[in-house]
């Protein structure tokens, strides 16, 4: 297998341009042995270091079945449909893959069926795009919506033509046999190798356990890429939550059952309106949008009391209306279970007192979330691995905190994995250069970004733009793009005014521009060469001590006799740091500066465990130093 990986071996005869690179070597060695050994690896693998070939290459050479579950659905197409086709050449692998994502990326026949009888009180817009779906429907082989060119994906029309867990009727559904999801899964079935991603494999393994038809095929090899993210991907779905959509929609979907199938029950198009305005009353009971609060407290205030009892009796009303007409309609009967679902949720959450748990709600403009949620996921997760035997492979550019990998390992309960740390092999030492600025503003300091603006605007004029500036809250984002408008000539792009993919395509169009981001573009962004040469972070990524489910951590890790800020804080915001950091040097002829306007990096003890976590680069705390590397000539 080593072979594989030499100057003459498959993969450098087969990938135009592939070096062999030791560390790829040494993981791909690791991961060979634990498939063969059915053991448990985690792997720190630098970036650079080929990570992604360095387990599809073991994995694909050991004959087994293989699960590969990424981060995101990007990162799931561009495994599926670029690195794994790649490897499979070079190894002439002759066995099958196949894409998995979760319900909601496929076109639901029977809920498009229902949506088109029902039509009504569909916008303009909405009415256009089903017309065109209609069309799209008849001609899509796999009904992936991402492949749907004509309909905008953040149309009002997907929630409505594709299926939840909670809302999918599974065998009940006449459109069974043609369903794109059921042929998805026994696409995966069939398959060697099936590419997932975690939120579906985690939200599979919880349905898996209330007894419902899973998607994802059992497997010898688990691997999961990025896998920094499974822990608190893992704990949103090993909790309890319940959403103003969940709620919308199955009011949606009694009032398609009443207008299409039992239209003598007046009564389930009252009980509808009813459980959707008690949603959106509820939700303005909640107060401003874009915050994360704590449920326990909030549940005190009376008037949130009361609104919570009107939506739980709205949903009473729906399900004792519902169950008079069974068996008349499959979506009604669907609706029912979901209704009886649903006030199980609501009556978890209202019942505060559940120790283990975080408690906390969210809002936007128009919708909320509660969630309950367990502090640790280490022994369910470790439940899952012990219930499947097989090889259980995570690795990610960001594991390690502090050279050790013990914060990582204890949140998953991995413990008896081995371990390994390969660092990158490009040159830092050449390639960067660290920038902590002197004279900088204090955090949240009033008029900060204004002054932050004006202390980097002669960097980023220097290097012509070609810059991320990423920041840790969207307050801080906001203000500093409207700063850099106002005083540059460059283009300034900013997260949010379009969709991601859109603005990376802006940002590379345009070779000159400046991205004003949060938290989306840390991570998962991979723009190679000189159109981007310089990442600017505002300050130390640590999570508001106010949000709940840190907070409940940090409780819960004090009560254990642990402390919270070396074992919480500290670990989350090195991670997040990593990442950040990542997105600069991608290539090996890549060059850059990487500035991070906090004096704590430097001011505080802790500041080695970030600088220590981070690649071997020069520092300087002189801005014109920085200005001087960018300069064509110093790179020489």
């Amino acid at each position: 297998m080593a072979d594989d990986f030499a100057a003459d071996g498959a993969l450098a005869l087969a990938i135009p341009g592939f070096k062999p690179r030791e560390p790829q070597r040494q993981m791909a060695l690791a991961v060979s042995e634990a498939i063969e050994n059915k053991r448990e690896l985690v792997v720190e693998a630098g970036t650079g270091t080929g990570k992604t070939y360095a387990y599809l290459a073991p994995a694909l050479r050991s004959g087994k079945k293989v699960i590969v579950s990424t981060g995101s659905k990007a990162l799931q197409d561009q495994l599926y449909s670029r690195d794994l086709p790649t490897v499979a050449r070079a190894l002439k692998f002759k066995g099958q893959v196949a894409l998995l994502k979760g319900r909601s990326n496929y076109l639901c026949l029977e809920r498009l069926e229902q949506q088109s009888m029902a039509g009504g009180e569909l916008a303009v817009q909405a009415m256009s795009d089903l017309v065109h779906l209609r069309g799209w429907s008849s001609e899509t082989v796999d009904g992936d919506i991402s492949t749907c060119g004509g309909v905008a994906e953040d149309s009002t029309l997907w929630p409505l033509v594709t299926s939840t867990n909670d809302n999918c009727l599974g065998s009940d559904c006449p459109q069974y046999k043609d369903c794109f999801v059921v042929k998805a899964r026994r696409k995966a079935m069939d398959a060697d190798v099936v590419v997932v991603n975690h939120h579906l494999f985690l939200a599979d393994m919880v349905v898996k356990e209330s007894g419902f038809a899973e998607l994802i095929p059992e497997a010898d090899v688990m691997i999961f890429d990025e896998a920094h993210q499974v822990p608190d991907i893992a704990s949103q779905y090993f909790g309890q939550q319940l959403s103003s959509k969940q709620l919308i929609d199955l009011a949606k979907d009694i009032t398609i059952a009443y207008r299409t199938e039992v239209r003598d029950v007046q009564q389930l198009q009252k009980s509808a309106d009813r459980l959707a305005q008690s949603a959106q009353d509820f939700r303005l009971v909640l107060g401003d949008p874009g915050f994360r609060g704590n449920l326990r407290e909030v549940l005190n205030l009376a008037n949130v009391q009361r609104a919570l009892l009107l939506l739980d009796d709205a949903l009473e009303l729906c399900y004792d209306v519902a169950k008079m007409s069974l068996g008349r309609s499959a979506l009604l009967d669907a609706a029912f279970e979901r209704a009886a679902l649903y006030r199980g949720r609501l009556k978890r959450l209202k019942d505060i007192t559940q120790p283990g748990y975080s408690y906390w709600y969210e809002c936007n403009s128009r919708h909320f979330v509660l969630a309950l949620t367990p502090l640790s996921v280490s022994e369910r997760f470790r439940e899952v691995m012990d219930e499947r035997p097989a090889s259980w492979i995570f690795t990610s550019a960001t594991l390690a905190v502090n050279e050790k990998m013990t914060h990582f390992v204890d949140r998953l309960g991995v413990s008896s994995a081995k371990t390994m740390i390969l660092d990158s092999p490009f040159d830092f030492a050449r390639q960067a250069l660290l920038c902590v600025p002197r004279n900088l503003p204090s955090p949240n300091q009033p008029g900060g970004a204004k002054q932050m603006a004006t202390m980097l605007l002669p960097l980023i004029e220097a290097n012509n733009g070609r810059c991320f500036f990423l920041c840790t809250s969207h307050q801080m984002m906001r203000g500093l793009a409207e700063q850099f408008r106002a005083m540059l000539t460059l283009p300034v792009l900013l997260q949010g005014e379009t969709s991601k993919g859109q603005l990376l395509k802006q940002f590379v169009t345009a070779g000159n521009a400046l991205l004003v981001a949060t938290s989306s573009f840390w991570e998962g962004v991979d723009v190679r060469g000189d159109v981007l040469s310089l990442v600017i972070i505002d300050k130390l990524p640590f999570t508001s001590p106010d949000d709940p489910l840190l907070k409940a951590r940090m409780e819960d890790c004090k009560l254990r006799g642990g402390d919270p800020f070396d074992e919480v804080q500290l670990p989350d915001a090195v991670i997040t740091l990593k990442q950040g950091v990542g997105r600069l040097i991608r290539d090996v002829d890549d060059r850059g500066v990487l500035v991070i306007c906090d004096n704590r990096l430097v001011m505080r003890p802790y500041g080695a465990v970030f600088l220590n976590s981070l690649p071997p680069t020069p520092r300087t705390r002189d801005i014109q130093q920085a200005v001087d590397f960018l300069k064509p000539s110093s790179a020489q």
